[in-house]
């Protein structure tokens, strides 16, 4: 599992490189037309990238987190209520933090 995890940090942090570099705001690969579709599609290549590398920066730290909590012995125990999380879902979600019943109950409440 660890050696999983450490692979698809790796992974993260190469996409998260590649996106840098599709975002015209920071690559600096502006087009130098300023033409009002010029901006608007720069503008939605930024927002895009932005979305991107925010959602794999979530997913990193996930990852990190749950390889803390398999160093401390706490993988696959629920940080709401201390039960185990089912095997399945660790199988599908192998970051969850939550067993089932806890999601639910932190989604509905907004947390």
């Amino acid at each position: 599992m660890v050696s999983y995890l450490k692979g698809e940090e790796k992974r993260l942090k190469e996409t998260k490189k590649e996106l840098r570099k599709e975002d015209p705001f920071i690559a600096g690969n502006r087009d130098l037309d300023n033409s009002v579709d010029s901006d608007v599609a720069e503008n939605v290549e930024h927002d895009r990238a932005f979305a991107m590398r925010r959602q794999v920066t979530k997913s990193i730290i996930s990852i990190r987190k749950t390889l803390t909590r398999i160093k401390l012995g706490k993988y696959g125990i629920c940080a709401g209520c201390a039960k185990l999380i089912d095997t399945d879902r660790l199988a599908v979600k192998p970051t969850a933090e939550f067993c089932i019943s806890c999601e639910k109950k932190a989604e509905s409440t907004g947390e």
